[in-house]
């Protein structure tokens, strides 16, 4: 399967995955396992896993939250990287797909850290809302349905402590520079990529990582 990358080059998408990227042997396996499924586009690469841990650690988060867990490989990363006492509050709504997810993340002996949350995303963030842990989480992942990625972004930004991080994924979906040939990804993320660089809540970045990624730090 193609690396999904940003790079222009299979080889050197190759290179940066294979040889600048430390990937543990728990986590290849874990990517072995879901490249053969049909949802396997939705995973994540070795680069951008290692790019979330990295992100976790710069900013010593020890609660975090991710929307879209899939298969756990993003999880299984920024969990690993937070300190033993630290959270990540996984939102999804797959028991088939979080199964393997849970496997992996008993055997990397972090299943302790993550609170699974089986239920519609934007439920679980109104719910967190409510019982007041607004300002909490120190880091967020946003990889789910583009559709409702506005919706994610204004409830994670309402969690998120000043100085908080989150990062969405495939803020650059091919295609998004033909008004011609926008699919519902791009129709999606376009408008959110012009709201957030103009947002004065936030410290705004792309990342040219992946399938691209568009940062946010609150202010």
């Amino acid at each position: 399967m193609p690396l999904k990358s940003l790079l222009g080059s299979e080889d050197l998408a190759r290179y940066v995955n294979r040889t600048m990227v430390h990937e543990p042997e728990l986590h290849r396996r874990l990517r072995a396992e879901t490249e053969p499924l049909p949802s396997s586009g939705m995973q994540i690469s070795a680069e951008q896993g290692a790019f979330l841990a990295f992100l976790v650690c710069v900013i010593g988060a020890r609660r975090a939250l991710e929307i879209g867990t899939f298969t756990g490989y993003s999880a299984l990363c920024i969990a690993s990287a937070l300190p033993a006492d630290g959270e990540l509050v996984a939102c999804d709504i797959s028991e088939q797909w979080t199964s393997i997810a849970r496997r992996y993340w008993h055997e990397a002996g972090i299943a302790g850290r993550i609170a699974l949350h089986l239920a519609p995303a934007r439920k679980t963030l109104t719910r967190l809302i409510a019982e007041g842990q607004g300002g909490s989480f120190d880091f967020a992942f946003i990889d789910a349905d583009k559709e409702s990625y506005d919706a994610y972004y204004e409830a994670v930004l309402e969690l998120l402590r000043p100085g908080g991080v989150m990062a969405l994924d495939n803020m650059m979906p091919r295609g998004i520079w033909d008004e011609a040939t926008h699919g519902p990804m791009a129709r999606a993320v376009h408008p959110l990529n012009l709201k957030i660089r103009d947002d004065s809540r936030v410290h705004a970045s792309p990342a040219t990582i992946g399938g691209g990624m568009m940062l946010a730090c609150k202010r």
